[in-house]
């Protein structure tokens, strides 16, 4: 399984299984291939999430401009 992240815009905020998802996180997918982590993310936020990346697309600098970091989806991860 590869790792996506998911980020969202200034108004999506979600709550999913107890943990909070909004502007101020990045939501980690895990799944097969980027098709499989989009379809993940509309299963669980609909419309109302903002891009998915890749890993190797994560970078402190990128990271910086969420200050709650990196929150697990937990959903499908096997």
């Amino acid at each position: 399984m590869k790792k996506f992240y998911v980020t969202f815009g200034q108004v999506h905020a979600h709550r999913v299984n107890g943990k909070t998802f909004d502007k101020d996180s990045v939501a980690e997918i895990k799944a097969t291939d980027e098709n499989s982590a989009r379809d993940k993310a509309f299963l669980c936020f609909g419309n109302k999430w903002h891009q998915c990346e890749p890993e190797e697309k994560m970078t402190e600098d990128f990271l910086s401009y969420f200050p709650r970091g990196i929150i697990p989806l937990g959903i499908g991860d096997n």
